[in-house]
């Protein structure tokens, strides 16, 4: 005959009078069991964790290093607004002057802007990453592109960058020593940028690039100080306005071409694609 069985909750008293634990807590009660496992397994998913992901190391003004590494890098420290990878090497441009570089670059993107606006199937952009090949991801200070359904050489990607090169890009500069006319340069040349345009605020200077049989050539401005882009139809600037800070002149000199038929037949052409 079997002994009585203890209820739930209580406590059995073996006849030597020794106190035992309820059922419940018993180490081979199948709830006792479950516990243990659950213990056991955070404990090793916290070890896991703490080995498995060391911390990203910082972005540093020179590193060299990879695309992949430069943007996990890059997208850990959310409170640098601008970082660039030219040739394999890192550059972190010091904070910006507002009268040396803010105003400038506003200029500039008015200037896009505006054709921007009258140009179906291009788009301007201000401060965007691009991916151009596995050691050269830089972040110009405006750039101008044909969209990609549209005949253009460069694409938007999922994660939202630009990929492959714009067809023009517009920099600000300090002086003709920046980065932006020696390695930046080179690394827009090689990888088919078909036009760079420069503006060497100490120089009080403005350099416009076009792409030919791999090299780059400068333009120059026509008898009315102004440059014609020979990508983009009808985008032309006024070198003498720009420099004197003319915005208005600035402005109504492209606007003025804006509907010729230069620059109808261009619009044309990429609504037909």
């Amino acid at each position: 005959m079997h002994p009585p069985r203890a209820s739930p909750g209580t406590t059995s008293t073996p006849a030597d009078g020794s106190k035992s634990f309820p059922p419940r807590f018993l180490p081979d009660h199948p709830f006792s069991t479950v516990i243990l496992s659950m213990v056991l397994h955070k404990s090793i998913e916290s070890r896991m964790s703490s080995t498995s992901s060391p911390p990203v190391p910082a972005l540093a003004n020179g590193d060299r290093l990879t695309r992949d590494k430069f943007e996990r890098r890059y997208e850990a420290m959310p409170h640098v607004k601008k970082a660039e990878l030219i040739e394999g090497t890192v550059y972190m441009p010091s904070p910006v002057h507002a009268n040396n570089h803010g105003r400038p670059h506003s200029v500039i993107m008015g200037w896009l802007l505006t054709y921007d606006a009258a140009t179906p199937g291009v788009s301007s952009y201000d401060n965007t990453t691009v991916r151009l090949d596995l050691d050269t991801e830089p972040q110009p200070d405006a750039l101008l592109r044909i969209e990609e359904a549209c005949g253009g050489q460069s694409r938007i990607s999922e994660d939202d960058y630009v990929e492959g090169p714009p067809e023009l890009i517009v920099e600000v500069a300090h002086s003709s020593a920046a980065y932006d006319l020696h390695d930046k340069k080179r690394a827009y040349r090689r990888n088919g940028v078909q036009e760079y345009v420069v503006w060497q605020i100490e120089e009080e200077r403005v350099d416009w690039f076009v792409l030919e049989e791999g090299a780059y050539i400068s333009l120059s401005p026509d008898e009315n100080g102004h440059v014609a882009s020979r990508v983009f139809p009808g985008l032309v600037l006024d070198v003498g306005a720009l420099l004197d800070a003319d915005l208005s002149s600035v402005l109504s000199c492209v606007q003025a071409q804006i509907g010729g038929e230069a620059h109808q037949a261009f619009a044309n052409r990429l609504d037909a694609r």
